[in-house]
């Protein structure tokens, strides 16, 4: 078998005297998707940071591909494949769509000093590369911030499939969306993952990540709580793991006292 596009083993950070992560381990192959799920503070936005190239790990090791690495800046990220798709998805809300999908790496036609913007094949390349991906829009000239929070997400995935990504990584995508929009986002989660792409989704909601993911990193406080195959957690197992299952049912215990004794 192939090495892992991403393997971190035991990867650490600390922020002066914060510890923001310890021993976390886990891989993200081609052609599956890795869910790292986990509460606010649980350490979720350090580790993509880490592979995103936004900071680089304190302790424990950072494979690409099998080979060691220690990103300086995203853009070492980027060349190395890894893409990723932030919360606020870094968009110009009055730009139009293919604007957007080409921000930073815009179509060009002429030489010299004579270059200039290629509208036309901007359009025409945006426009094929959505529809590849299944992404039906109205008008590719529209102004981006028109567009669902669902639609925006998913052009930028088709974005960093076209990019020739490897990694995608998405952070929180369907946290401010409605379940019908959440849904259209995890199908093209879905379908980058059968394009043979790595997926990294990011997110705190079980019932989001269970349909789509192969393998469920759990993160609390900084730490693992485990990673697990599909095959060996359920999604009821995985949901009580992210509710804090022992505390509840120290709660629960601690609730029916009081009651009790309230009754006496």
């Amino acid at each position: 078998m192939s090495a892992p596009l991403i393997e971190v083993t035991e990867i650490g950070k600390t922020y002066g005297s914060v510890l923001a992560l310890r021993d976390v381990s886990t891989i993200v192959r081609a052609g599956e998707v890795t869910c790292v799920l986990g509460d606010n503070g649980a350490g979720k936005s350090t580790l993509i940071k880490i592979l995103a190239g936004v900071h680089q790990h304190d302790t424990g090791e950072f494979l690409v591909e099998g080979a060691p690495v220690r990103f300086g800046s995203p853009r070492e990220a980027l060349d190395r494949g890894i893409a990723t798709v932030y919360q606020d998805l870094a968009v110009v809300p009055l730009m139009s769509v293919w604007r957007n999908f080409f921000l930073g790496s815009e179509p060009t036609t002429g030489w010299g000093p004579f270059r200039m913007l290629d509208r036309r094949r901007g359009r025409e390349t945006t426009r094929s590369a959505l529809a590849e991906m299944g992404i039906d829009l109205r008008d590719v000239e529209q102004p981006v911030g028109t567009l669902s929070g669902g639609e925006r997400q998913c052009v930028a995935i088709a974005r960093a499939v076209h990019f020739g990504a490897k990694v995608l990584i998405l952070d929180e995508p369907t946290a401010a969306l409605g379940v019908k929009q959440a849904g259209v986002v995890l199908r093209y989660v879905a379908q980058a993952r059968d394009r043979g792409l790595g997926v990294v989704l990011i997110t705190h909601n079980p019932h989001h990540a269970y349909p789509v993911g192969d393998r469920f990193l759990l993160l609390k406080r900084g730490r693992s709580l485990g990673c697990f195959d599909k095959a060996d957690i359920s999604i009821e197992e995985l949901t009580r793991q992210m509710a804090g299952g022992a505390e509840l049912a120290a709660l629960e215990h601690e609730l029916r006292a009081a009651a009790g004794d309230g009754a006496a």
